[in-house]
């Protein structure tokens, strides 16, 4: 079984704002959640995760999968202009 990082996308300890409540019904956003979260067969992933017994946590698939597919949404399609964006700018507003 993979050791994944928490998915906190719904917690309002450090960031007051609750994303999942933030998405728009009919948006992008609340779409590629959806479909992510909901009909994609992520398991396939699996299988390259050998960190439960030792090894830092990864991050889920679900997570870095919406991350890129916003990304290239809005026309970042490399890493680092994906990640620049992410942290840097504030370009990427929808965090999954």
């Amino acid at each position: 079984m993979a050791n994944y990082k928490p998915d906190l996308s719904c917690q309002s300890k450090f960031i007051p704002i609750n994303f999942s409540q933030q998405i728009v019904p009919g948006t992008f956003e609340y779409a590629l959640e959806h479909i992510v979260d909901n009909h994609l067969d992520l398991s396939g992933f699996e299988q390259w995760y050998q960190n439960d017994n030792g090894g830092a946590a990864a991050y889920s698939p679900s997570v870095m999968l919406k991350i890129i597919l916003f990304g290239y949404s809005r026309g970042f399609i490399t890493s680092r202009r994906i990640a620049n964006a992410w942290d840097l700018t504030g370009t990427l507003a929808y965090k999954a």
